[in-house]
């Protein structure tokens, strides 16, 4: 059984956003730190674009929300 590109990109961007949340969780990455907004931005992207081949609408959502929250937060830090 083999994975189309886009459900590889999906499972890649789990992957950043569950490593992201663990290290954050574990206190290696700190919520302000650039790398936490911008690992969730990246894993968001790449699993939405796993909807390409497999169309979820409330996983399509919550990935939208997911981006906007993570662009908020790099809008903000830049701001600082």
């Amino acid at each position: 059984m083999g994975f189309d590109p886009f459900a590889v990109a999906g499972l890649a961007g789990a992957a950043i956003v569950v490593v992201a949340y663990g290290a954050n969780q574990r206190g290696a990455l700190a919520s302000d730190d650039l790398r936490f907004p911008l690992a969730n931005l990246v894993g968001a992207l790449l699993i939405l674009s796993s909807f390409a081949t497999a169309w979820n609408l409330p996983g399509a959502l919550i990935e939208l929300f997911w981006i906007a929250i993570s662009l908020y937060g790099l809008l903000r830090r830049r701001a600082r």
